[in-house]
């Protein structure tokens, strides 16, 4: 299984913030969480809304409790309210069910993390998040 590591996490969040400010979008959060869950690395920019960090983190932990991206879970709370509820509740209430969480994938295909971006539209957070984990060479899975 392949490490998520602190420089992976920390070029994630560069490019994140790098490609956020190239397509002029609202001042972002972002948060890479490990394969545990674990908070690996984080930033928010200037002028972000006060809970927009808490909601990055959300979308990633959510990711990473459920293995699937967070647009899935998005998807999954249309359907199925109730379940996403129970999770939210079973999960800490760390689970926002909205494009913007991004699992990471190991070359092995095992969940070595997930990232996630909160600050503008959650489709606009996604391909933030997306730029990112390209950029450090890491492979996407939104889900």
């Amino acid at each position: 299984m392949t490490e998520l590591t602190l420089a992976a996490a920390q070029t994630v969040i560069a490019a994140v913030l790098a490609h956020a400010r190239e397509k002029s979008l609202s001042p972002m959060a972002v948060a890479v969480l490990d394969a545990r869950g674990a908070l690996k690395a984080f930033a928010a920019e200037d002028g972000t809304a006060l809970r927009r960090g808490e909601i990055a983190i959300g979308k990633a932990h959510g990711a990473v409790s459920m293995g699937v991206g967070s647009r899935t879970l998005g998807k999954n709370a249309a359907e199925r309210p109730h379940f996403i509820a129970a999770v939210t509740h079973a999960v800490g209430g760390s689970l926002i069910p909205v494009a913007g969480g991004v699992l990471i994938r190991g070359g092995d295909g095992s969940v070595i993390g997930a990232v996630g971006v909160s600050g503008d539209t959650s489709d606009n957070d996604e391909a933030c998040g997306l730029a990112g984990l390209a950029a450090a060479g890491l492979t996407a899975d939104p889900g």
